[in-house]
């Protein structure tokens, strides 16, 4: 029987969200999470979401308990990852200075901090550059080569970038300098002139790593450059580093660039929270004094708290603060940078509102009636271009497809950033327009990806995508659902649970967060908060209460709904999680999507 000839959960075909509720376990998987409950004697619910996202009884104990020693594989797996550790060993060896370029983004200054610590810690003389995202665009380039080799660089590490760029890359070994890129994106065939090119997504690498962000490659570099180096007895009498005490960087990185969470990626971010909790890091530290995060981190407070915050700067600020504050070892200097993002981090809010409010309204004239566009495609030439990712991503939020926002310049040059759903490869669409001749630059990965376009070739670029990618979204909307791990009542939550469930993560792409159901709760309370959410009171038949929160709802049809239902009763869905506010633990129902329960006979 396929999943459309099946029972919607609550009955719910058609929800807020305008999707059909499913229950995630089908009769097999019910099996397997009895399975494991009784193989390894874990609560029933806990096995219930370990079986719901693909995990099997002869699994569930290593990832229950992930361990990198047991994940990892030897670095050389890496194409290329010799001869990357090999010459970054010798720099160090030889007292070279090592120029670090690196992305303006959370995985770039993770990547970049990661090597410049590293480097710092063997008396390495180094340096990171961040280029400008408004003047210099991603990914290295001509000049900035140039200025580094002038400065004495004589190894250049490029980190989340540098995959696809062959005239920069060119430039520097016209001047003698020797550059290894360690990156993650997607690339053709071709690959630019370097002495070394470690990435697990080139269409040569067999390691199977190809959901590491950037920080993660770094990381595994790192590994294999310390090995070199101990294998040679040339430390310069220095302590090996201990690497495992920076996974807090990789586990930002990873959180933050949305790769899959399952494998050695889980294992960095379990590891990672761990790191970060003893606040090591100075930088890391005094963001979250500022953010006033309490109690223990959790992949929220990475991708939602902190990531935010590193990513202001390169989006309208100095690019180069996020890796700054990351390799920084002096407090006085990360409290000073961290009130910088701050203060740039209210301001891209604000910005992000008003170009939001713009996009919307673009999108829902160009969607009109109808189904609208397979790639939904908004422009402005007000826009700053360091914001349209996150006007990118709620509109991918909103209209469940791909999106890209572009800000256009005064000579008809566009830059863009797009996000996707799951289930189609943005980044694989994007090379290829770009192979078509519709971009002057492209690429990315699966989930995102970035452009620069001629508003003379924005009709064909459209033109392009829906050719390329309508049949897939109009089959993805065919069959949008919500997966339910099961249905709760107010009275059944209970800080318990939501550790108990915490056995199973951390959660994020790819390894969902647990999703349940409160049927026919009333909405005894709700009111907006901030600046577009909703706050929550529900009710069961019992009159057990359960405080909620529903982000970003303010003008969606979830928010209208669950607004006009004050008093009445909904269905709801949502993940439980607990909130510390004002030194007080709070239980509450995160709601992601309600339905109107059918009417009693």
């Amino acid at each position: 029987m396929s999943a459309l000839a099946e029972r919607s959960f609550l009955d719910v075909d058609a929800s807020a969200l305008g999707k059909r509720w499913r229950e995630r376990l089908d009769a097999r998987g019910a099996n397997a999470a009895l399975d494991i409950a009784q193989t390894l004697g874990v609560p029933d619910l806990v096995a219930r979401v370990l079986a719901g996202r693909g995990v099997g009884v002869d699994d569930a104990s290593t990832f229950l308990s992930p361990a990198i020693r047991n994940l990892m594989p030897d670095p050389h797996v890496l194409t290329d990852m010799e001869a990357a550790a090999n010459r970054l060993a010798d720099a160090v060896a030889n007292g070279e200075r090592v120029a670090v370029f690196g992305d303006y983004d959370v995985d770039g200054a993770a990547g970049a901090a990661l090597m410049a610590r590293f480097l710092a810690h063997h008396g390495t003389a180094h340096e990171i550059y961040i280029p400008d995202r408004v003047f210099e665009g991603y990914g290295p380039n001509a000049a900035a080569l140039n200025e580094l080799a002038d400065r004495g660089a004589t190894l250049i590490v490029t980190v989340d970038c540098g995959a696809t760029s062959f005239e920069a890359l060119a430039e520097a070994a016209a001047r003698g300098v020797d550059v290894v890129v360690l990156d993650h994106h997607q690339m053709g065939p071709e690959r630019p002139e370097c002495l070394a090119l470690v990435n697990p997504n080139r269409q040569d690498d067999l390691s199977g790593l190809g959901h590491l962000c950037a920080a993660g490659v770094v990381f595994m570099a790192l590994v294999a450059t310390q090995r070199v180096l101990r294998g040679r007895g040339a430390t310069n009498a220095r302590a090996p580093l201990d690497l495992l005490g920076l996974l807090d960087l990789v586990a930002l990185a990873t959180v933050c660039d949305v790769v899959p969470l399952v494998g050695l990626n889980r294992a960095f971010v379990v590891k990672g929270l761990q790191v970060l909790r003893t606040q090591a890091n100075k930088g890391l530290a005094a963001l979250a004094r500022l953010a006033r995060l309490g109690g223990p981190a959790r992949p929220y407070h990475l991708g939602f708290v902190l990531g935010p915050r590193i990513n202001a700067g390169g989006r309208i600020g100095d690019a180069a603060l996020g890796a700054k504050i990351l390799s920084s070892e002096d407090e006085a200097v990360a409290e000073q940078i961290a009130v910088q993002l701050e203060q740039l981090n209210r301001e891209r809010q604000a910005g992000e509102k008003i170009m939001l409010e713009q996009a919307v309204a673009e999108a829902d004239a160009e969607i009109g009636a109808g189904p609208g566009p397979a790639v939904l495609i908004t422009e402005s030439t007000e826009w700053h271009p360091g914001i349209v990712g996150l006007i990118a991503s709620r509109l991918k939020e909103r209209y469940r497809r791909p999106a890209i926002a572009i800000a256009f310049d005064g000579r008809g040059t566009g830059t863009g950033s797009g996000r996707s759903i799951s289930g189609i490869d943005l980044g694989a669409a994007v090379r290829a327009a770009k192979e078509a001749g519709h971009l002057e630059k492209g690429g990315g990965h699966a989930m995102a990806a970035g452009i620069t376009v001629r508003r003379d070739k924005l009709g064909e670029l459209r033109a392009f995508f829906e050719e390329q990618l309508s049949e897939r979204v109009t089959a993805m909307h065919a069959v949008d659902e919500l997966a339910i791990d099961g249905a709760l009542a107010a009275g059944a939550a209970s800080f318990e649970l939501v550790e108990l469930l915490e056995k199973a993560g951390p959660y994020g792409a790819g390894h969902p967060e647990p999703v349940f159901a409160f049927p026919r709760h009333t909405i005894r309370y709700a009111e907006p908060v901030g600046a577009d959410h909703l706050r929550l009171t529900l009710a069961s038949a019992d009159g057990a209460r359960l405080q909620a929160i529903a982000f970003r709802v303010a003008d969606t049809p979830l928010g209208k709904l669950l607004m006009e239902s004050r008093g009445g009763q909904l269905h709801l869905a949502g993940s439980l999680e607990i909130n510390l506010w004002r030194g007080q633990r709070q239980l509450q129902l995160r709601v992601i999507d309600a339905a109107r329960p059918p009417q009693r006979p």
